[in-house]
This record gives C-alpha cells, structure tokens and sequence, in this order.
C-alpha cells in the first residue's frame, strides 16, 4: 500500500514538482516559449511541425524530446532498480540536475537553443527520479497522470471503495508544488530573465545534501542501535 512510503515522500515530491514547475514557467516565457518539463506538447508539435513548420524547428522540437530522454537515461544508470529506498544515489542524480539547469542558463542567456536542451534533460532525469513504489507512481514534471489517477480515485470512492487518502495527499502536494513552481518562476523570469534558473538548481542542490544528511543520520541511528 501507499501507507508504505517513507514520511519524506510528500515533502520530496512537493519540492520536485516547484522546481520542474519553476523550470517550465521559465522555459515557456524564453525567447523560444519552449515547454521543457514534459514531453506530450512538444511531441504534437513535432507532428504539427512536419506540415507547417520549417524543418530547423521541427529538428530542434525534436532534439528536445531526446534531450528529456537522455536525461531519463542518465537517471536511469544512477538508479537501479524501481524500489524507492534510502541510500540510492538520489543526491548523484540532483547534482546532475543542477548542473544541467547551471549549464541551460548559462547558454540560454547567450540566447542559445541548446539551452532549452539541458533544461529539458535535468527534467528528464528529474522525472526518472520518481519511481514506481507500492503501487504509487510518482511523476514530478507533469500533471496529466497525477489528475487522471486522482480522478480514477474519486470515482473509485464514489462507487464504495475505500479511498487512499495518504496517495491523495502525495498527489495534491505535487499539483500545488508544480502550481506554485509555476508561479515563482514566472516573477522570477520577470526579474532575472534566465539567470532565474540558477534559483531551482540552487534548490537541487541543498535537497541533495538534506538528503545525504538523512540518510548518514538514519545509517548512523541504525549502528548505534545494533
């Protein structure tokens, strides 16, 4: 069951979900108004594009859609296996993050495409982040499937069965962090323009290390007690 899950989850996952959608926001108000959190807008735009767009444009909606996968990719070498569990190397994968978003900004504020490219990638190694765990499966860079499965549960309540208010709470939390994410970079974006995204690589950065810190405290408690 999703009572399963450790209590850091909904913290977690609500402090993902502010950075993907921070990093969207900031993605969408660019020179390119280019999503970079999520890949099915950009996957109908391809198609679009393949009738009505010039080919360079089709080729860079395209490169982004790899740029997410290969971030995926790289998450996936980090983590293993899809069990979510202490002592994986989560902290790796947010330093890759940040460093993706570091370098996005970076060239994003050369007015560069390609810098739409990193930013997709640290969303595609984001949202590999999250894992399928009892049932729940945790995506942070987009709410399609979030508000389906919350949807699927009230109907499901709504005929009688018994309704997951701990798998609720998890997905409210990232609706309101992707919300609030969204809402942040905006004003940031208006302030600082791309040097807004050294903000949630900042953030990837201080959650890597309280969770390296959580976990060298729960190792630590574990030896004392043995």
């Amino acid at each position: 069951m999703i009572s399963r899950l450790p209590k850091w989850v909904e913290s977690g996952a609500f402090v993902l979900a502010l950075i993907a959608g921070y990093v969207n926001a900031v993605g969408l108000l660019g020179f390119e108004h280019q999503p970079v959190s999520h890949v099915s807008g950009t996957a109908t735009q391809v198609g679009v594009g393949l009738l009505n767009a010039s080919m360079q444009q089709t080729l860079n909606l395209i490169s982004v859609l790899v740029a997410f996968l290969g971030g995926a990719a790289v998450s996936g070498y980090l983590l293993h296996d899809s069990t979510l569990k202490l002592g994986r190397h989560y902290d790796t994968a947010l330093y890759c993050e940040a460093g993706l978003l570091i370098i996005g900004a970076w060239l994003l504020l050369s007015h560069s495409f390609y810098g739409h490219l990193f930013a997709s990638a640290a969303c595609g190694l984001q949202n590999a982040l999250a894992t399928k765990y009892s049932g729940a499966v945790i995506r942070t860079t987009h709410l399609t499937g979030i508000f389906t499965d919350l949807g699927i549960m009230l109907g499901s309540a709504i005929r009688g069965e018994a309704f997951d208010k701990r798998k609720a709470r998890l997905f409210l939390c990232i609706i309101v962090g992707f919300i609030v994410g969204g809402t942040c970079g905006a004003w940031y974006f208006r302030m600082w323009l791309f040097y807004a995204l050294f903000v949630p690589a900042g953030m990837c950065i201080v959650l890597a290390l309280v969770y390296r810190h959580y976990v060298n405290k729960q190792a630590s408690g574990i030896k004392n007690t043995a």
